[in-house]
């Protein structure tokens, strides 16, 4: 296996990464149709031949042909024959299909309680006072030992506070304006697809990471064709799996080669509208997470996409056509030349205006972390299909990944939805109870005070008749009364 993963070449040289600094990041550009999909195939199959796991989404579904042998053709031959690749080989690689809806792929869920406050707020864009409910949500679920699963664990939980909160003490009142506000976002996002998002089995990152028998890392495909018609699902998901992997894994310095790539397509979705905090948060995670293994590589279509902090961070370059129709687009066609290392015999700006589709500009780290002087470059060919893969092909695979037997059920555990609703029937039933108590006393003290009409009226009698009762006349008179109405 040759020292450098190769990206493409010219007449003069082959251009390749060097293993050791793959987890510098990276950043590939262009405009659409200019073959961006094709670099992150190469990229991603070259990771792969190193034993190095893989994670990438895929659009636009022509990702999914990397599991199977790419097919022949003239134009192949001569790519191959202009870079140099003497080795070429078409094949298959191995793939593992993930879908949150689970139509396409194995379900990839997780819980509200991974999720966390933070990363929710952005994926409901709740304002802060919004937010500040979020987090008592999050205080009360821990400090109770409640298990928050699923949307139905976040709604109930909501819908408690906001008729218990005060009772609970201080620090749980919420306004209920915020909580149906809240619960409005909550509605929006199930019918984006949230509701098959969150649950369990919830994905254990281990289960990204995996290689084959052969040695050969497998490459996680996430079926993203429906799930970026939700840009903020998609973007905020995305985020999720970087902080997972930055708060898991171990230190590791700087080993030799990756022990994950991670490929962020259509990264523009996840700095829009994104507040400086969270901003923030991205660009510690990107700069941190590098000592941790992980290479993360941005598919965008200009470098202005990506804020300059993170765009800093990002040490290999790989640049495919951009149009300077506007002057926004000759704009972005500078800025994106200045974020190279220059070459005397390369004029960058005009470069980038007169690319071929196949073709980029590629600057990569070199020893000691030096960026190299940008050159223009053939792509090489994937040794897998260009284009998707069959329904039935789909299938094949699917039916062969372990993962099918781990995740492909969703478990419903005893957790905030069940115990709460538990809570609220319980303290109805004792309501209930204490009401129907009060009830049967209240009754209970009219009867006993309260004479029946059969001695009301022998009252009555008896007092009437007092006065002759000293009479012969008078007690004959009681006498038969009496006789008649006791008998």
């Amino acid at each position: 296996m040759s020292e450098q993963i190769l990206i493409g070449g010219n007449a003069e040289a082959q251009c390749g990464l060097l293993p050791r600094y793959a987890n510098r990041h990276g950043l590939i550009a262009g405009a659409t149709g200019t073959g961006k999909t094709v670099t992150l195939q190469c990229l991603a199959e070259s990771f792969s031949d190193r034993g190095v796991p893989v994670f990438m989404a895929d659009v636009k579904g022509d990702l999914s042909g990397i599991s199977q042998a790419g097919t022949p053709h003239p134009k192949v031959d001569e790519r191959n024959q202009r870079i140099g690749i003497t080795d070429y080989q078409q094949r298959g690689f191995p793939v593992a299909f993930w879908d949150v809806f689970g139509e396409l792929g194995t379900p990839v869920r997780t819980t509200v309680t991974e999720m966390g406050p933070a990363l929710l707020t952005r994926l409901l864009d709740l304002n802060e006072t919004q937010e500040g409910v979020m987090n008592v949500v999050f205080e009360f679920a821990d400090n109770e030992g409640l298990l928050l699963v699923d949307l139905a664990d976040l709604r109930t939980t909501l819908e408690y506070l906001a008729e218990h909160g005060s009772d609970l003490g201080a620090g749980y009142g919420v306004a209920k304006a915020s909580v149906n506000a809240i619960l409005r976002r909550l509605l929006v996002l199930e019918r984006e697809g949230g509701r098959a998002f969150f649950g369990e089995p919830s994905l254990a990152l281990s289960d990204f990471m995996q290689t084959t028998r052969d040695g050969r890392g497998v490459i996680n495909l996430l079926a993203a064709n429906t799930l970026i018609e939700s840009p903020r699902v998609y973007s905020t998901f995305l985020l999720w799996l970087l902080s997972e992997l930055f708060e898991t894994l171990p230190e590791l310095g700087d080993p030799e080669q990756p022990v994950l790539v991670f490929f962020f397509d259509e990264a523009h979705l996840l700095f829009r509208d994104v507040p400086r905090a969270l901003l923030e948060k991205i660009e510690q995670v990107v700069r941190l997470i590098r000592s941790k293994g992980v290479g993360v590589y941005f598919i965008s279509q200009s470098p202005s996409d990506i804020p300059d902090a993170v765009l800093g961070q990002l040490g290999n370059r790989i640049q495919h056509a951009l149009r300077a129709y506007t002057p926004r687009e000759q704009k972005a066609v500078r800025v994106a030349a200045q974020s190279f290392r220059a070459n005397p015999a390369l004029d960058t700006v005009t470069a980038i205006t007169e690319l071929g589709v196949g073709e980029a500009l590629v600057s990569m780290l070199q020893d000691k972390g030096i960026p190299a002087p940008v050159q223009r470059v053939l792509i090489r060919p994937p040794c897998s299909r260009m284009g998707p893969a069959t329904a039935q092909e789909r299938a094949a695979v699917l039916a062969h990944d372990p993962n099918q037997r781990i995740y492909a059920n969703a478990v419903d555990p005893r957790s905030a939805h069940e115990v709460l609703r538990e809570r609220i029937e319980a303290a109805s039933a004792q309501q209930a109870a204490d009401a129907a108590k009060k009830r049967d006393k209240s009754t209970t003290r009219s009867s006993s005070g309260r004479q029946s009409t059969s001695e009301a009226f022998i009252k009555s009698m008896a007092r009437s008749l007092g006065s002759a009762a000293g009479s012969s006349l008078g007690r004959k008179l009681f006498r038969g009364l009496l006789g008649s109405l006791l008998k």
